[in-house]
């Protein structure tokens, strides 16, 4: 039996199937409060050493406050506790400030101004889009949760940062 291919069809197949196996070089998040009304969103870029995070809020309550990445893509009103505890694949202990940590989800606090706004922009050094235990893509996903108040970036499990105010799944982009 003699088969016969084209180098189109070749290059096509070879494109597609790396294509399949890329992983992500960004990825999106939609926050949404507690009565499922959009209050800000998230890009992800993967960079060298990390993933470059940009935050914008909106209608949130004035004040410092605290965003983490929690371990499940889930994000259930009322209170989001769905979303898990926070990213933490190396089983540190919580807090930027903490001689035994951070978690890799851990980041700095985001201020809020008076009209409901705040931005904030950073590189993740310890999280991925690409693949493995730090990946914010393993099975089951990640979120992006937005905490009541500041963290104190010491203490264990989550910074006395109050109650979850906003929730959003991180979603792959390109």
């Amino acid at each position: 039996m003699k088969y016969v291919f084209s180098l189109g069809a070749l290059l096509l197949c070879s494109s597609s199937l790396m294509a399949a196996g890329k992983a992500p070089t960004s990825a999106k998040v939609e926050l949404r409060n507690a009565q499922g009304q959009p209050v800000g969103t998230a890009t992800f870029k993967q960079a060298h050493g990390g993933v470059n995070i940009s935050l914008q809020v909106f209608s949130l309550p004035a004040g410092t406050h605290a965003f983490h990445i929690h371990t499940v893509g889930k994000c259930d009103p009322p209170d989001f506790k769905t979303a898990g505890g926070h990213f933490n694949p190396e089983n540190k202990k919580h807090g930027l400030k903490s001689s035994a940590g951070p978690h890799a989800g851990d980041m700095p606090n985001i201020a809020v101004g008076q009209k409901g706004k705040g931005k904030a922009t950073l590189l993740n050094k310890r999280v991925t889009l690409g693949e493995g235990a730090n990946s914010l893509f393993h099975e089951g996903g990640t979120a992006l949760v937005m905490h009541e108040k500041a963290d104190d970036d010491m203490t264990d499990p989550a910074g006395n940062a109050g109650n979850r105010i906003a929730c959003g799944v991180i979603q792959k982009g390109k």
